[in-house]
């Protein structure tokens, strides 16, 4: 098969140094792409979310299957622009991808289908969500629309929650809309199920780390690392596929909008069961970088069979012991990064596999040029040993102002 992978990041990377692997794979192309992807595919000069300007590739290209990384792609409508002319696309339309581009859908949709989550109320008017917030206290504070990972405030009081609600307003249009909705208490896990539109089949858990510094402190961030598999008991993670993933594809279906891609459930699991924290819509980022070290069976018939509505559920077969991404990333980052700096040691062996995400080559020298740098990845026959892989791979890169978390995969403890 001929694919064409969407986007720029360190996920579409780990897409395309898995899919690259497959027997059935002839060409991968990527676009945009990064200096990543170049060394394990074609890197073709289209935005990802530029409708037209996909089609048009994947016609050139004689391609027969797209896989859709970012979520900006999906709301813009490039898997409906793909299907009306006839090419296989792996990932859901604009109107299902409103799951993640709109928190307040996602919550209407939760409720038809009577998916367990937080209590919320949805606000246009800053001055009544702020009412609220000083009657409620501790809140989370949710931007209704994209914010690439920014568009979340965990408040532990009032005054948090009207800050975060103040703080917000500078992301424009996305905080038109606010959700704010109550404070879950227990572990986080996310899992990702393919889905043809009516059937699915689940990856491994996974445990991204939001906050920027060790010990979940700090602001969130897009994700500055993750582990695979989580410790989640079959049970449980099969209780997820029957109450959330499911019903999700049901009301969805119902709605005439049926799920054709990764659908992507991040959970608190509350003392009273797992609850709904968000829905992507798209492979995660960072989870997709370990996952994909994880994953043992060729991944591309399970997106083929996804896109052509021929899934066959069930699980995906995971290898032993656990894998281990730790995002390294630029000076100033969520705030303002800073761009242009040389990467060292890139070019070094080690045990790790390193996906590109903020990176430009310039003449041959790789530089940062966004906030997540790079996501340095390994897999060991348990959770310690892949950290330790992990780790010191991270210990011969450098670039100026580089940081990260110490602490990706430290404690594993969920029930």
């Amino acid at each position: 098969m001929n694919v064409l992978i969407l986007g720029s990041g360190a996920r579409e990377h780990a897409l395309a140094w898995k899919l690259g692997q497959s027997p059935l794979t002839e060409r991968l192309v990527c676009a945009p792409g990064n200096p990543g992807t170049a060394q394990v595919a074609q890197n073709a000069a289209v935005q990802a979310d530029d409708p037209a300007g996909v089609v048009q590739l994947a016609r050139d290209q004689r391609i027969d299957l797209v896989v859709i990384g970012p979520e900006g792609p999906l709301v813009a409508g490039v898997a409906d622009a793909l299907r009306r002319a006839g090419i296989l696309a792996f990932g859901p339309s604009a109107a299902a991808a409103r799951l993640e581009g709109s928190k307040a859908f996602a919550k209407e949709v939760m409720a038809a289908a009577h998916i367990p989550t937080a209590r919320h109320e949805t606000f246009e008017d800053a001055a009544a969500a702020e009412a609220y917030a000083r009657r409620q206290g501790a809140l989370v504070v949710k931007a209704d629309g994209l914010a690439a990972g920014k568009g979340v405030v965990v408040a532990h009081s009032a005054e948090e929650a009207v800050a975060g609600i103040r703080s917000l307003a500078g992301l424009g249009a996305a905080a038109r809309r606010l959700v704010l909705e109550e404070l879950l208490v227990g572990e986080e896990v996310s899992v990702i199920a393919l889905c043809d539109g009516e059937r699915y089949a689940l990856l491994p858990p996974a445990r991204d780390h939001k906050r920027v510094g060790d010990g979940d402190r700090g602001p969130n961030t897009g994700g500055m690392g993750a582990f695979a598999p989580a410790l989640v008991s079959a049970q449980l993670l099969d209780e997820v596929g029957r109450t959330v993933i499911a019903p999700t594809l049901s009301e969805l279906e119902r709605r005439g909008t049926p799920f054709q891609g990764a659908l992507y459930a991040g959970l608190m699991l509350t003392s009273a069961g797992p609850r709904v924290l968000e829905y992507n819509v798209r492979f995660g980022d960072p989870e997709t970088q370990a996952l994909m070290l994880q994953v043992e069976e060729d991944l591309l018939p399970w997106l083929a069979a996804c896109a052509s509505g021929k899934l066959e559920p069930g699980a995906l077969r995971s290898a032993r012991g656990a894998s281990v991404g730790v995002v390294l990333a630029a000076e100033g980052y969520p705030q303002r990064p800073r761009l242009g700096d040389p990467i060292e040691g890139l070019g070094r062996g080690s045990d790790a596999v390193v996906f590109h995400a903020g990176t430009l080559d310039q003449d041959g020298q790789v530089l940062t040029s966004g906030g997540r740098v790079l996501t340095v990845c390994a897999r060991g026959d348990s959770l310690e040993r892949a950290r330790q892989k992990a780790y010191a791979a991270v210990n011969g890169i450098s670039f100026r102002g580089m940081h990260y978390r110490s602490d990706i995969g430290a404690r594993r403890a969920i029930t």
